[in-house]
């Protein structure tokens, strides 16, 4: 039980500097999840509809407009035609955002890839393999 008590340490450590991101930003913290899901979006080459990204965030259609407003006023994201069918809205992140968010989890993006070189690949293996199935475990409500 111990490793799983640290997991929810690490996790509530996260979500506090996550949230510090967003207060120092004037965000809501829902703002920063869609960030990080549009360069999510982004980083895979799959390009955002506002339905998606609503159903990502568990939000309806209207809370997803309103963020997608609350965003692109920032100049945090944009909205964009698609690049696979133009007749598709699509919500791109801006760069400004982009490097918002490395000035401010840059520094401990770096600790934790120092972390992990401290291991060998059959154990990042073990570690991926572990966190892989805690987030599809909390995905599945279980």
């Amino acid at each position: 039980m111990e490793i799983v008590h640290l997991l929810r340490a690490v996790a509530v450590e996260l979500g506090l500097h996550s949230a510090r991101f967003a207060q120092r930003n004037g965000m809501h913290p829902t703002d920063v999840r869609a960030l990080i899901a549009l360069m999510d979006a982004r980083r895979a080459g799959e390009e955002m509809t506002a339905g998606r990204l609503g159903a990502e965030l568990g939000l309806n259609s209207a809370g997803t407009t309103a963020l997608i407003d609350r965003l692109e006023r920032a100049g945090h994201a944009r909205r964009a035609r698609g690049r696979l069918d133009r007749r598709t809205v699509v919500v791109e992140v801006d760069e400004r955002a982009v490097r918002l968010g490395q000035d401010f989890f840059g520094p401990l993006i770096g600790r934790t890839v120092g972390l992990l070189e401290g291991y060998d690949d059959r154990e990042r293996a073990a570690i991926r393999d572990f966190l892989a199935g805690v987030r599809e475990a909390a995905a599945d409500g279980s």
